[in-house]
């Protein structure tokens, strides 16, 4: 009797002929990027360096597209937003040494946010390993233990034999949920020694999946059926899984009442009778969620942002899906049910019975009209104004991508994104230069859209070398910049906290980012909060690069988790 994994697929005679006669030339370098093109990658980004001359060496001889940024932790930010966008790992090409842990910032955002990238980097030569001290050029003790308390998982490569098994490893593991980032590193000599290896041909692309058991699915989905009161929060777990009509028709089928975290923005449409939006970092809606019997979390693990800075104490039976075994039950107890939100929740969908609930839509209309009335007494018309006025600029089906900036801590609550896996921000790891970078890998992965990328004035100093990225591949990104003449929010911060800040810390000199662009060659525009929508809409509209400068000073609406 023959089993399936019993079965070996044959090689071709002309596969044979060609593995017999690899073509001469090739180094390891060949191996990698061969191995990245059979597993279907198309696009890679990086920066080249001295130990990793063997990779980019073998670029020339393949069919990658290849995309350069300036610093290496702009270049992992847009292989984030590449993979966000694409669903696809994202390969990043770095050097050893300080090119390598350069990038660490943007690999901690991508592991909160469950960005597949795929990072290959080089090391020094073979000899060097083991933690000696041997005074090679960017020598460090174990450049892998750098990474391995942000990725996923850390494969060490020290043969050209073992090149293709650790990156399809790699490829596998940023892809099987939760997603997120991989670290592969390789020696200088062995990605330049010559190789007589065949051509990499194929690869099993496949991620494992990750179903939920099913006596877990069979409780939560009676605990749901009989509920008096549930309702749902859907966190970044929702969109990584492309869950987003199994999570509405589920909400829908219970009349169950959905909130939305910020890295699960457009999870469930905005205007939906059973949305309460965004505003979980607002106290009525804490008291709805609170209130709940039954309460179902799938994609988050209720961090700090997602419990109103952890305030939030449910009461009723909570029910929490998630991909990531180390959030599960790590900040409340509940059925814990370790799984992709996709899979999970078409297994409630077959399982749930139906409930009535006329009043559900009328009890969200009532949370939201008391989260109006609390904005609208702190007189914050300036804040809201420019806010809408993005949202009509930008269309529908743009994404856009928002930086550690008081418009963005707006964005989170009140922005409407208008689907699924359109609004990317870098609330998970909260660091700053995300915006820009990431909004040039969403336009290299989808260049039929026009992107927006939204950074304070601090926060675009990060990224402002990537205007020549943005120039030399000609990428549709629209670059707002709102200028307050500092760090906005942390000015508010310490005023807040000590009754004012410390101006040498918060106050920036800032160039002039319209003249600044414009010596790029990107097309620059100061605009004021009236002008805005219309200046913005122009921008978008326009093929290419541009810049549009916002001097505004915006204020933070009241917290409510402070008593």
């Amino acid at each position: 009797m023959t089993h399936d994994h019993d079965l070996v697929l044959r090689p071709t005679e002309a596969q044979t002929a060609a593995a017999l006669n690899p073509p001469a030339g090739r180094n390891g370098g060949d191996l990698v990027v061969e191995t990245l093109a059979g597993l279907g990658a198309t696009t890679v980004f990086g920066l080249p360096g001295q130990h990793a001359l063997g990779m980019f060496d073998a670029l020339r001889r393949s069919d990658l597209r290849y995309i350069g940024l300036r610093v290496e932790n702009n270049a992992g930010f847009a292989a984030d937003a590449y993979g966000r966008i694409t669903g696809e790992a994202a390969p990043l090409l770095l050097s050893t040494g300080p090119g390598a842990l350069t990038s660490l910032a943007a690999l901690q955002e991508a592991a909160a946010a469950s960005a597949p990238v795929l990072a290959i980097s080089s090391q020094i030569p073979t000899a060097g390993l083991g933690g000696g001290r041997h005074g090679y050029l960017h020598e460090l003790p174990d450049q892998a233990a750098s990474f391995r308390g942000v990725a996923k998982s850390v494969h060490t490569v020290r043969t050209q034999s073992q090149i293709p098994s650790a990156i399809e490893a790699a490829w596998k593991s940023a892809l099987t949920a939760p997603h997120g980032p991989v670290w592969v590193e390789i020696p200088q000599d062995v990605l330049l020694a010559e190789t007589s290896i065949p051509v990499v041909t194929g690869g099993d692309a496949f991620p494992e999946e990750l179903p939920p058991r099913p006596e877990l699915t069979a409780v939560a989905a009676d605990l749901l059926s009989r509920a008096a009161r549930p309702a749902i929060i859907a966190g970044g777990g929702v969109v990584r899984a492309d869950a987003s009509k199994k999570l509405r028709q589920l909400a829908e089928t219970l009349q169950a009442p959905v909130v939305t975290t910020p890295g699960g923005k457009g999870a469930f449409p905005w205007k939906h009778p059973l949305s309460l939006q965004s505003w979980i970092e607002d106290r009525h809606t804490t008291d709805f969620l609170e209130d709940a019997d039954v309460l179902l979390v799938v994609g988050s693990g209720l961090g700090e942002l997602s419990s109103n800075y952890h305030t939030f104490k449910p009461r009723g039976r909570v029910i929490q899906i998630e991909a990531d075994l180390g959030k599960l039950e790590s900040n409340h107890p509940a059925l814990g049910i370790h799984a992709d939100a996709r899979l999970a929740l078409q297994a409630l969908l077959e399982t749930v019975t139906k409930r009535e609930d006329p009043s559900a839509p009328e009890r969200v209309r009532e949370v939201l009209g008391k989260v109006a009335d609390r904005i609208a007494a702190q007189e914050l018309a300036l804040e809201q104004q420019v806010l809408a006025s993005v949202r009509r600029a930008l269309p529908a089906d743009s994404p856009s991508f928002w930086d550690m900036t008081i418009l963005a801590y707006w964005a989170w609550s009140a922005f409407d994104a208008k689907g699924p896996n359109h609004m990317h921000s870098a609330q998970g790891a909260g660091g700053l230069g995300y915006g820009f970078p990431a909004a040039l890998g969403a336009a290299v992965a989808d260049p039929t859209r026009p992107v927006l990328a939204v950074s304070g004035d601090g926060g675009a100093l990060y990224s402002i070398a990537e205007l020549a990225t943005a120039r030399q591949y000609d990428l549709n990104v629209t670059w707002l910049i709102v200028d307050d003449g500092g760090y906005g929010i942390l000015r508010e911060y310490m005023t807040d906290a000590f009754g004012e800040a410390t101006a040498a810390a918060t106050e920036l000199t800032r160039p002039d980012y319209v003249a600044l662009a414009q010596s790029f060659g990107v097309p620059g525009v100061r605009t004021t909060p009236e002008t805005l929508e219309a200046d913005l809409a122009k921008a978008l509209s326009e093929p290419g690069p541009s810049v549009v400068v916002l001097p505004a000073v915006l204020r933070m609406f009241a917290p409510t988790h402070l008593g």
